[in-house]
């Protein structure tokens, strides 16, 4: 049987991508996940879950930290009026910690070997999401297909293709 990889999985390009990869190319089991801090409709998770199965990963999960992300970040980012250049709100860095500690929460409950996410080189989400993964479960290894082999739009476009 092959080892579990949780896929923090938006429905992007980029975790579409690394869905198939980890798969077809590392032979992993893939479970996605999303966590859901408010943003997603009903209907948009559904559409993201039918998005994962149709990729051909093993299971899909829906993760809701709204209530915790709401109790532990955002209000006391609205109390404190918090903006980032006096523009708009600082809350996607502070979401992106919330949304990787419950990935990797739930790789830890389901026995995962590896936890794996689509973000790129070119901005911070990757580091945030790996210092939270290694900080928690410095025992999973972080796979990043995405960053790791400096893939182009093109490239993840056609490799879909291929792989219907």
């Amino acid at each position: 049987m092959s080892e579990k990889v949780v896929l923090a999985f938006s429905g992007g390009l980029d975790t579409s991508y690394c869905a198939i990869y980890l798969s077809k190319e590392k032979d992993l089991e893939v479970h996605t996940a999303i966590a859901n801090t408010g943003g997603f409709s009903p209907e948009e998770l559904t559409d993201i879950e039918k998005r994962a199965y149709a990729l051909g990963v093993k299971s899909h999960k829906a993760l809701d930290v709204t209530e915790e992300y709401y109790q532990k970040g955002i209000k006391y980012m609205v109390y404190g009026n918090v903006l980032r250049n006096n523009t708009y709100p600082i809350s996607v860095s502070s979401e992106r910690i919330f949304q990787a500690i419950a990935i990797i929460e739930y790789a830890k409950k389901i026995g995962a070997k590896y936890v794996a996410h689509g973000s790129t080189g070119a901005g911070n989400d990757q580091i945030r999401f790996d210092l939270a993964f290694q900080v928690l479960a410095p025992e999973i290894e972080i796979i990043t297909p995405t960053r790791d082999m400096e893939l182009t739009r093109e490239f993840e476009i056609n490799y879909l293709k291929d792989h219907a």
